[in-house]
């Protein structure tokens, strides 16, 4: 193959070789995003936007760190939610620093 020929090809095949190795994160990507889209459309249009943007966030924090983040946000604020639906006081978790464990006075 003359010379100009391999320097022709070689995007192509770092191209595909990055497409061959990545393919799961791309498609996860892909796929995560596309939910996002259509869920946000659906916040104006008929349909279950707020399920497809969780859901969205659900398929991308598999692969990011920011998706599941965003997703641990949203999941407190829909507890946080219910709980004031139910007329739910909000308990406090205990601190590491405390040695009862929140139990009361100890003896």
């Amino acid at each position: 193959m003359p010379r100009i020929a391999h320097w022709v090809w070689f995007p192509f095949g770092v191209t595909i070789r990055f497409i061959a190795r990545n393919g799961k994160r791309i498609g996860i990507s892909i796929a995560g995003f596309v939910l996002l889209i259509v869920g946000l459309a659906m916040l104006v249009l008929p349909g279950p936007g707020l399920l497809l943007i969780i859901a969205g966030f659900a398929i991308l924090a598999t692969e990011y760190v920011w998706a599941q983040r965003a997703l641990n946000f949203a999941k407190q604020k829909a507890a946080q939610a219910k709980n004031k639906v139910l007329g739910k006081k909000q308990e406090d978790e205990p601190k590491a620093s405390d040695p009862t464990n929140g139990r009361g006075p100890v003896g």
